[in-house]
């Protein structure tokens, strides 16, 4: 930016990781340009504008389309936990590199669109958009873009803390076993009979109990893997409740 009005800002320690490390632990000097939004100097010092929760200006809160003056003192805020989404039912979106996270969160029937494929960032925000869904990432640039109509930034690199993660800060509803860890399509139990074409001669002699994707029509049981996705369900309704559950609830592990 160029020369013009010396403002303070003064960052919430939990969006350290977005700033440099001068700007961490207190107020720190920033010369604008005269024009630019609030918002604009906050991004481009680089904190992603979805993991603000509130901008505070000499004790009273502004929007991120404030211009700054000479002087000033700006509290950056992080975003409130839980934080509340407007509008269409809670829905995600997430990019290529969350599948694990994507899987994790539709086994405990929260609607999580998924790309397996990079489809650019352009086509992501655009779906964000078209859907009203919340695109997670943890590209910041991605979620820079101005079509987006809301992201947030998924912090770790690792599962588990991902997904507490995202449980945490917008609180879904929680329906295991409702939805179709492929496609993400909505489960319904299933008798033998119905299914019997689709299953090998080993499954049809080994499991009773079924479900069905109403979109994909893959078929799910009580599989070999289904302890391990038993302790991930019980861990999140432990820790985050859960708001009812559906006809397939406890009954499918998927395979």
């Amino acid at each position: 930016m160029t020369n013009g009005p010396e403002i303070l800002l003064d960052f919430a320690p939990e969006l350290g990781v977005f700033v440099p490390h001068e700007r961490r632990g207190g107020p720190t000097a920033a010369v604008t340009d005269g024009v630019s939004t609030l918002g604009h100097v906050v991004e481009s010092i680089g904190v992603p504008l979805t993991e603000v929760g509130a901008l505070v200006v000499d004790g009273r809160e502004v929007a991120v389309g404030h211009i700054p003056a000479a002087g000033e003192t700006v509290t950056v805020r992080a975003v409130a936990r839980p934080q509340d989404v407007p509008g269409a039912p809670l829905r995600f979106l997430l990019d290529v590199h969350l599948g694990t996270l994507a899987r994790r969160l539709r086994l405990l029937g929260v609607d999580a669109a998924y790309e397996s494929t990079d489809i650019g960032d352009p086509a992501l925000a655009t779906r964000s958009a078209a859907e009203r869904r919340v695109l997670l990432s943890r590209d910041r640039g991605l979620l820079r873009r101005r079509e987006l109509w809301a992201g947030a930034y998924v912090y770790s690199d690792r599962p588990d803390d991902q997904l507490r993660d995202v449980l945490g800060r917008f609180a879904p509803a929680l329906r295991p076993w409702t939805r179709c860890g492929a496609c993400n399509g909505t489960l319904r139990a299933a008798t033998k009979d119905e299914v019997a074409d689709r299953l090998e001669g080993g499954t049809r002699g080994t499991y009773d109990v079924f479900a069905q994707c109403g979109s994909c029509e893959r078929v799910f049981w009580r599989g070999a893997h289904h302890d391990r996705l038993e302790e991930i369900v019980e861990r999140a309704l432990a820790e985050f409740g859960a708001a009812g559950a559906g006809v397939t609830a406890r009954t499918t592990a998927g395979s």
